[in-house]
């Protein structure tokens, strides 16, 4: 199963990467880090954060951007072409297939988080800002951030169209960073009605909030090691969750 899960991920990798659409955003992720010298130097004491900050959020929104609308159509463009029943046709299953899919779009992502991470550190260190781990801890939590998105644009990928699963895959992302902001609205809110909602919704919905460490590193202060740990064990187990959702709508999907 390995095996047949890794040749599948090797030829998504392949396949993604000789898409235009992810060059196109890739130029523009690092054209917004570079933007953040000019945005800097409207401060004469925090432009060295300014600029961290600019180039950090860049790089956590177009590293999600390349994920999902790269990634939406990988599962649709092998029913679209029909080739799906040729690779279905050999020892493989569909959860095969499906996690292939999924662990070669997080590869192609990781490698262009990989390059922005380095046009990153670049325009860093030509401004004279400082880098120390604390960045390095936020580009791993982005890196998690990423598994998590991919995993649900692969469960919409696995059920619907493109267009629909890129809708709520962004729908989802925005969401997720807003999770904890809902449920404290719940708390505070005078109708009771809204307190077991929120709270619903924010057991379902993904904390994206735990993977964002930005203002942490750009002030460099310190990051305790047990939440970049609950992080990465939390974003483990929802993408794994989301995947085993994926395979078995995946697995009753029918392709005529």
């Amino acid at each position: 199963m390995i095996g047949r899960v890794g040749a599948i991920a090797a030829n998504t990798v392949r396949e993604a990467i000789r898409n235009k659409l992810l060059y196109t955003l890739l130029f523009f992720s690092i054209l917004l880090i570079a933007t953040g010298v000019l945005v800097s130097s409207l401060s004469y004491v925090e432009g060295a954060r300014i600029l961290q900050d600019v180039g950090l959020a860049a790089v956590r929104l177009m590293s999600v951007g390349i994920g999902v609308f790269v990634g939406v159509g990988l599962i649709h463009g092998e029913v679209e072409r029909r080739t799906i029943y040729t690779i279905l046709s050999k020892p493989v299953s569909r959860v095969e297939f499906l996690l292939g899919k999924y662990f070669g779009l997080v590869v192609t992502t990781w490698l262009m988080l990989g390059v922005m991470g380095v046009a990153f550190a670049g325009v860093s260190w030509g401004y004279g800002a400082p880098l120390d781990g604390g960045h390095l801890t936020a580009f791993l939590l982005v890196a998690m951030e990423l598994a998590v998105m991919v995993a649900v644009a692969t469960l919409f990928s696995s059920f619907t169209t493109p267009m629909l699963a890129s809708l709520f895959t962004v729908g989802i992302y925005v969401l997720g960073h807003l999770s904890r902001d809902l449920r404290q609205l719940g708390i505070q809110s005078e109708v009771e009605v809204f307190k077991p909602i929120t709270g619903l919704l924010f057991q379902v919905l993904p904390d994206l909030e735990s993977f964002n460490v930005t203002i942490q590193a750009v002030h460099q202060l310190p990051i305790a090691g047990n939440e970049v740990g609950w992080a990465l064990l939390y974003g483990l187990g929802y993408a794994t969750a989301l995947l085993a959702l994926a395979s078995y709508l995946f697995s009753r999907r029918d392709f005529r």
